[in-house]
């Protein structure tokens, strides 16, 4: 009996540990797919957009895997306490991930939309920025669901705030270039939409911070109405 529920014990532990490098594995795909169509976006390279928008189905179809195996060990296993937080919050990390999937598919298909579009070095630059901050945020967010650590959540929340200023910012210049050339109008839009789904996949890094934090702490990340600008108790 005893080396029966040690079987047991082990084939669970096991298909926690598969859980976790599945949502590993999916958030490595979708940071590629990111950083692949802000490539695309400013090269004006439409094989690559068009390449992230089929690699765009992988990530749908490891979102569909990781909610399935995660539903089966709900059913199968009815954990409880920290392995259930893990499991729940496995199915809310991989809806996040795959919404940020579905930004980048976004941007490359505004990719290739846009063609010839010259515009000052200021703007691409922007952008750059905002897509490399954006990244590290997705990085770290993943990170510390990974090593659930609440800290390092709730920096990624705090952070959040640079992104939207860094879209305001662009917004704003965009809609001035548009104004002082109405020629531009069309490619502009393209562009702050791409901006837009860019800041979207830093609420998307948010909300996988938020996750960890819960993950590791049980308890939401703050409470309203500023619920990211928290402090962790040591």
């Amino acid at each position: 009996m005893a080396t029966l529920n040690e079987h047991i014990v082990s084939s669970y532990e096991e298909e926690l540990t598969n859980l976790a490098k599945l949502i590993f594995e999916m958030g490595g795909m979708v940071e590629v797919a990111v950083s692949s169509a802000t490539r695309a976006l400013l090269k004006l390279d439409h094989g690559l957009a068009r390449q992230t928008i089929e690699a765009d189905k992988a990530i749908d179809e490891m979102q569909k895997r990781i909610d399935e195996i995660a539903v089966s060990m709900i059913a199968r296993r009815q954990p409880m306490a920290t392995d259930l937080r893990a499991i729940i919050t496995s199915i809310h990390v991989a809806n996040d991930l795959e919404r940020v999937g579905d930004m980048a598919k976004t941007i490359s298909r505004r990719a290739l939309q846009i063609d010839g579009l010259s515009l000052a070095p200021k703007f691409y630059n922007g952008v750059k920025h905002m897509a490399d901050l954006i990244l590290r945020q997705l990085k770290a967010a993943l990170d510390a669901y990974a090593t659930r650590n609440a800290a390092a959540a709730v920096e990624v929340c705090n952070a959040d705030d640079e992104i939207d200023a860094l879209y305001t910012s662009l917004f704003r210049e965009l809609l001035t270039y548009m104004m002082e050339d109405p020629r531009n109008i069309t490619q502009c839009t393209h562009l702050l939409f791409c901006s837009k789904s860019l800041e979207r996949v830093g609420d998307h890094a948010t909300n996988i911070a938020e996750h960890a934090y819960y993950l590791e702490t049980g308890r939401q990340i703050g409470t309203a109405p500023d619920q990211h600008r928290v402090q962790v108790k040591e």
